[in-house]
């Protein structure tokens, strides 16, 4: 009904919704049939169910032919018969009300279903990750929690009503926190929060002079992050591995604002290794480091279709080992079977924009990649 109401509205001036005009289309049924592609028998079902409703109504002639004129200058309609539209006009009040609460309808059922996604997505991520760490009894408890989210992850089709949709939204936050507490960690957006109220009091001490533009947080036990600026030419000669010192990093330090907002800071090179294709994987040594896997990506740029620029840029914001692991997510990207990646340097570009706007969350692209690979084995 909507598509042929839609149709006939198309037909209509403003001037014919003015006082003294009135809106009818005098399009023949033959033709508004051939135009829908429906035999002209369903379009006057249509016409009756939008009569019944109270939207149209008919100008009949004598031989209930449809025809009419326009007047060639000023265009108002001299005489139609055909569909009449002016009942459309009393009803719009209503039917933007509806409109209104349809929206506010759809918009919640979308949100809830992004928030199940979203849960999902960080149950699965958790899951993996506890299972690369634990051993032992732990597994029995891993194993619980995936039961119970088996029995959770049911198909959200858009036929389930928003009621359903809230309360699946809400066992699987149920689910999340239970994991969350077993983990005996803390949830990522805490600490995610954490660290910018931290960073804003850290970066404040860094004004002596000699400070590079760009600060960086250091790692008691490893630098993850290596410093780089956009001046570093996006690696123009090579990449050559970094220094002992830098692979052991500093005891104190700073790091910056993207880098803390980006998610690097939960993650480890255990996980990007994990996460790495075959064909990135093969790039590295037996035994790699950070180094390592930095060369490795710029190798993988020029495969798929990263500009020097783009690698530059990446350099700039998120470091050389966290530009790295952008590279590798978007390798992944690129080789994934449903729905690939067809412009891996535009998606390279995204994850740029987004670590610049403060939005990239790379550890729990991680988690995803690692969760899917566990459950394909």
């Amino acid at each position: 009904m909507l598509t042929l109401l839609e149709y006939y509205l198309a037909f209509t001036r403003d001037l014919d919704w003015e006082e003294g005009s009135r809106p009818v289309v005098y399009q023949s049924l033959a033709r508004t049939a051939l135009d829908l592609g429906v035999t002209e028998r369903q379009v006057q079902k249509l016409e009756a169910a939008l009569f019944a409703a109270g939207a149209i109504t008919w100008n009949d002639s004598g031989n209930h032919k449809r025809y009419g004129q326009r007047d060639s200058e000023t265009g108002r309609i001299v005489y139609s018969f055909g569909v009449d539209l002016t009942p459309l006009a009393y009803l719009r009040p209503r039917l933007e009300a509806v409109l209104a609460e349809k929206r506010r309808h759809d918009d919640a059922w979308m949100a809830a279903k992004r928030q199940a996604s979203w849960l999902r997505r960080q149950v699965r991520a958790l899951l993996a990750e506890w299972a690369q760490q634990e051993e032992g009894a732990a597994i029995d408890a891993i194993e619980a929690f995936a039961l119970r989210y088996d029995a959770v992850a049911v198909p959200i089709r858009t036929s389930m009503d928003l009621a359903a949709l809230t309360l699946l939204v809400a066992e699987h936050q149920k689910l999340y926190d239970a994991i969350i507490e077993a983990m005996g960690v803390t949830s990522p957006e805490v600490e995610e929060g954490a660290n910018q109220s931290s960073m804003t009091k850290e970066i404040a001490k860094g004004s002596s002079r000699g400070e590079p533009q760009v600060a960086h947080y250091n790692y008691p036990t490893h630098s993850f992050i290596e410093p780089c600026s956009r001046s570093d030419k996006g690696f123009q000669e090579s990449v050559g591995r970094p220094s002992a010192g830098k692979q052991a990093g500093p005891s104190t330090g700073q790091r910056s604002t993207e880098h803390a907002s980006s998610g690097l800071e939960h993650v480890t090179l255990g996980m990007v290794l994990s996460a790495a294709s075959e064909r990135l994987s093969a790039q590295l040594p037996k035994d790699p480091g950070w180094g390592d896997l930095v060369e490795a990506a710029y190798g993988l740029r020029q495969e798929l279709g990263v500009s020097q620029q783009s690698w530059g840029e990446a350099c700039g914001v998120l470091g050389r080992s966290g530009a790295a692991v952008a590279m590798l997510v978007t390798d992944r990207a690129a080789l994934r079977e449903d729905d690939p990646v067809r412009s891996p340097a535009a998606y390279f570009r995204g994850l740029i924009s987004r670590a610049e706007r403060g939005e990239l969350r790379l550890h729990r692209t991680l988690f995803g990649l690692l969760g899917r690979d566990r459950r394909s084995e």
